[in-house]
């Protein structure tokens, strides 16, 4: 197997972000292009929502945008809980930047703030849900409230992850009013940057926390009941279904059901890890 080249991979990131030429002058890169990379590098800080009349909004998916960020950022942001170093790091970072003012829908508008996730760049599991509540809409961080205790509680509870080593986030970035379920348009324009997060982290398991994740993901309308118990494909990654943590505070129950998948989740990560002969 071929190992990774971190210059390689840097150089193929600046060319993705429209810088045209390096050069290796001196002891530091001189840049140049049409998004050259500041002397001082810094991250702008986040502007505020809902937009302001006149921005620009990110373009669409597929299409370039202009990020530009430092090959060694010096600015790491609230959600990011591993040093920002690794190329999954940066174009997260620039991702966030280019989509926290969108107003595609009309939740832009009445949001406090946009909850891009939380999490390692490099996780190997990612936890979706549903969309922001009151807390992480004020906070501006996914799962803060009693529902986010509970479900770090369910990620330590098999003793192979803390919280800070997997990334979460929602199909959702905006919180929709009085929490209620999330409307079919509102999915359809933030599913791509869920499934563009999952491209950048490349993680190697998902669980979907309750039907809204579940659903979007898996472009189905089938109940957690039904998609719960098989392991499900999305894009090449093993992705398993369960309750959402707000549903455990409800249903006692369910807590039962979502132990037995988070011991399902830990034997696929366990049997998935290359075993040393």
């Amino acid at each position: 197997m071929s190992q990774s080249n971190p210059l390689k991979d840097r150089i193929e990131l600046l060319r993705r972000l429209g810088v045209r030429y390096v050069s290796m002058e001196g002891q530091e890169p001189v840049v140049s292009g049409e998004n050259p990379i500041p002397e001082t590098p810094t991250l702008p800080s986040r502007p505020p929502s809902p937009m302001v009349e006149g921005e620009s909004v990110a373009a669409p998916l597929g299409q370039t945008t202009s990020r530009v960020l430092s090959p060694e950022p010096t600015h790491r942001p609230q959600w990011l809980s591993a040093t920002p170093e690794s190329v999954q790091a940066m174009e997260l970072i620039a991702f966030d930047q280019d989509i926290c003012r969108c107003q595609k829908c009309p939740l832009g508008q009445t949001r406090k703030n946009f909850v891009f996730g939380m999490g390692n760049p490099l996780a190997e599991v990612m936890f979706v849900g549903e969309a922001p509540g009151a807390d992480e809409d004020a906070q501006g961080l996914p799962f803060v409230g009693r529902a986010g205790q509970l479900l770090t509680k369910i990620i330590q509870s098999t003793n192979t992850w803390k919280r800070e080593e997997v990334f979460i986030c929602n199909v959702l970035k905006c919180r929709p009013p009085g929490n209620r379920t999330p409307l079919p348009e509102e999915v359809d324009q933030c599913r791509p940057y869920l499934e563009e997060q999952i491209q950048i982290i490349k993680p190697k398991l998902i669980m979907a926390l309750g039907a809204s994740a579940a659903q979007a993901l898996l472009r189905t309308k089938d109940s957690v009941g039904k998609l719960r118990n098989k392991w499900h494909d999305f894009n090449g990654v093993p992705l398993r279904v369960t309750y959402h943590p707000a549903a455990l505070l409800r249903f006692d129950g369910y807590k039962k059901d979502v132990w037995e998948d988070m011991k399902e989740l830990t034997r696929k990560y366990v049997e998935m890890i290359p075993k040393n002969i």
